[in-house]
């Protein structure tokens, strides 16, 4: 259907018709059909469904448990070749979890053989059910100490430690719960409300944290602060000072300190070296371990890692709290702890990911994650993530698929009936190094001025998360981040942009005046794009600004003795939906103009918005005459309309 617009000229509008396409109202698909085209694009709008078109029963059975277990896709095509880069890595990553672990459970206030068992078991189920072939499971720093601060707010681990260890197993069971629960029900698009600024900010609060937490350690400080913040943990260091520093532990902690980070950067220099830094914690702790005991250095004040208990991971499902007042406490601490966990892994499975060129589901990496740590939580582990330093060494490496993290568990349960004996004579200090060492990389201070330079927003968020983890606590630093974050969103929900447009010369092209100082204003003729959907939410705002940008363009436009403003085009490409509010609005703008003889347009909405003010009648109290394909087309509709008005 075609309608006309008068050209230059006097005239009826019969006798000067250009031909015009109507904007066409979309097809009426039915309650029923809107419902599930909505529900399949929130939770299923990756398709997941596609391989099992047109196939059999049987095949539609087997890619049905190779979705649950995807190891049963890529083992049919397991080699030799692959083998062999997988058994490098996974030696690689061994060689670095197995000190980082026994560091990372004294962080979670746990017996070292706590990280080791967590380095076991839930690698191995991950393999079979995870999508990432690059990422390697075990403790990692930010969790670990997220996990002991927590938990030791609810008990002291030092007064009731079987109970701060059911604690934990209980957390790590609800935080299991928790990421399966939000995978299966295709939740987990909920992690992208933690934005990258206030994960950055929160990692680089939480280094800090971690690095000064281990100065007890370092400086073989006996009695220390059991608060995070920066100013109790500086005060416990300089209070003992004077009597409390112990000068061989920390000549054993700088040395192997400076060792590693040297190693670290031999590594990064040179990237075919990248196993130097992987195995340097290792022979750190054997050399160190060695030196304590021929010099018997434990005698000397130096603290030690003492008894590890051989074998490999007990049962503990008994140990979960199922009832009783600790119930909650662990739901509330592993729901945390396993929204953290969550993002740090498929945050890491999807760099590397695209480093790779293939693509990770990540609501099945949410159910794998959430399986182990519930399968861990009956097999004595604690939350479980990816670790980026761990997956960094296992992807430079060489390896293939997910076995590099089966021959890691491999070795680590070697570790477990064999070798924790001779950990007994490791010093805390030379723990101590490895974790500091490790979270240094957590501090991206270039992400952080990149995100200084693209939006100071996002800037605030991320300080927000930083200094509150630093100066409170890792709870409410991880608190801010999120009010922060939820704070931006609505803040751009409810201020959406609005823009004055104008014609770029030479052209048919319309934008804004402020990014295009030379596009042009038509006279009469106001332009605006409102660049957000008009919910209840933002709708009096819009209106209101509309009628502001009215104000001031009729100011101009007397000022520089230019026509008054007689037509408002709303350019409605980048709003995606309208609500009932925003229908209204839109009629009191309406109704507004028309008490002062101005024409409202409306331009190119889309098909949602198209249906929507016509099923609320708007489209016909405008009329269809002035909803246009274009702003283009609008203008030359309007032009010679104004023509007429001033002749």
């Amino acid at each position: 259907m075609a309608n006309i617009n008068p050209p230059d000229g006097g005239g009826s509008d019969a006798e000067h018709l250009n031909v015009r396409h109507r904007v066409a109202r979309p097809p009426k698909e039915g309650l029923a059909k809107d419902i599930k085209s909505g529900i399949e694009e929130m939770f299923f709008h990756d398709a997941p469904l596609r391989d099992f078109k047109d196939q059999t029963a049987s095949k539609k059975a087997l890619l049905g448990i190779q979705a649950v277990f995807p190891i049963i896709g890529w083992a049919r095509e397991y080699n030799l070749k692959k083998l062999r880069g997988d058994l490098i890595s996974g030696l690689t990553i061994a060689s670095l979890c197995i000190p980082q672990d026994i560091g990372y459970a004294k962080l979670a206030n746990l017996d070292p053989k706590y990280g080791l068992y967590s380095s076991f078991v839930p690698p191995l189920v991950y393999a079979g059910m995870g999508s990432s072939r690059d990422i390697a499971i075990g403790p990692v720093a930010v969790v670990s100490l997220l996990i002991g601060t927590l938990c030791r707010a609810v008990i002291d681990p030092v007064d009731s430690p079987a109970e701060y260890l059911r604690l934990v197993f209980t957390a790590t069971f609800f935080a299991g719960i928790f990421e399966a629960g939000l995978g299966f029900l295709r939740l987990g698009f909920l992690i992208d409300f933690l934005s990258h600024a206030a994960v950055v900010g929160f990692m680089g609060g939480a280094a800090i944290t971690i690095a000064l937490q281990q100065l007890k350690g370092f400086l073989g400080i006996k009695k220390f602060t059991k608060k995070t913040d920066v100013v109790s943990v500086m005060h416990s260091v300089f209070k003992a000072a004077h009597h409390g520093w112990n000068w061989q532990t920390i000549l054993i902690g700088a040395s192997f300190l400076t060792f590693i980070l040297v190693a670290k950067f031999i590594g990064k220099k040179n990237r075919k070296l990248f196993w130097v830094p992987a195995i340097a914690p290792l022979i750190s702790v054997i050399v160190s371990t060695f030196f304590v005991f021929i010099t018997r250095a434990d005698k000397q004040g130096v603290q030690i890692v003492k008894h590890i208990d051989q074998g490999i991971n007990p049962i503990s499902i008994g140990k979960i709290y199922f009832s009783g007042k600790y119930l909650t406490e662990g739901v509330r601490i592993g729901g945390i702890a396993g929204m953290v966990a969550l993002t740090e892994a498929v945050a890491i499975g999807r760099t590397f990911a695209a480093m790779k060129d293939y693509q990770i589901d990540g609501n099945k990496e949410m159910i794998a994650l959430g399986t182990m740590n519930v399968v861990g939580s009956f097999t004595s582990c604690y939350i479980t993530t990816g670790s980026f330093s761990r997956s960094a060494v296992n992807y430079m490496a060489g390896c293939q698929t997910a076995v590099s993290n089966i021959v890691m568990a491999v070795v680590v349960a070697l570790t477990l009936e064999f070798i924790t004996p001779l950990f007994k004579y490791t010093p805390n200090a030379i723990l101590a190094a490895i974790i500091i060492s490790a979270v240094l990389g957590l501090i991206d201070i270039d992400a952080a001025v990149l995100i200084w330079k693209i939006d100071k927003l996002d800037f605030v968020a991320c300080m927000g998360a930083f200094f509150g983890v630093i100066f409170i606590s890792v709870e409410i630093g991880l608190l801010i981040s999120v009010v922060i974050s939820f704070a931006k969103i609505l803040l751009q929900v409810t201020r959406p942009r609005t823009t004055i447009l104008g014609k770029v010369p030479r052209t048919n092209v319309y934008r804004n005046t402020l990014q295009y100082p030379e596009a042009l204003k038509i006279p009469g003729i106001m332009i605006i794009r409102v660049d957000s959907a008009i919910y209840f939410s933002n709708s009096n705002y819009i209106r209101e600004r509309a009628l502001r940008w009215l104000r001031e363009e009729d100011e101009e436009a007397k000022a520089a003795d230019m026509p008054a403003i007689k037509f408002v085009i709303i350019e409605m490409s980048p709003v995606t939906d309208i609500d009932t509010s925003g229908i209204h609005s839109l009629e009191e703008l309406h109704k507004s103009l028309e008490k002062n003889q101005i024409r409202l347009i409306l331009a190119n909405p889309g098909p949602v918005v198209t249906e929507k003010l016509h099923v609320s009648k708007f489209a016909e109290e405008i009329g269809d005459e002035n909803i246009f394909l274009s702003v283009g087309d609008a203008v030359a509709f309007c032009s010679p309309k104004l023509a007429e008005q001033q002749a």
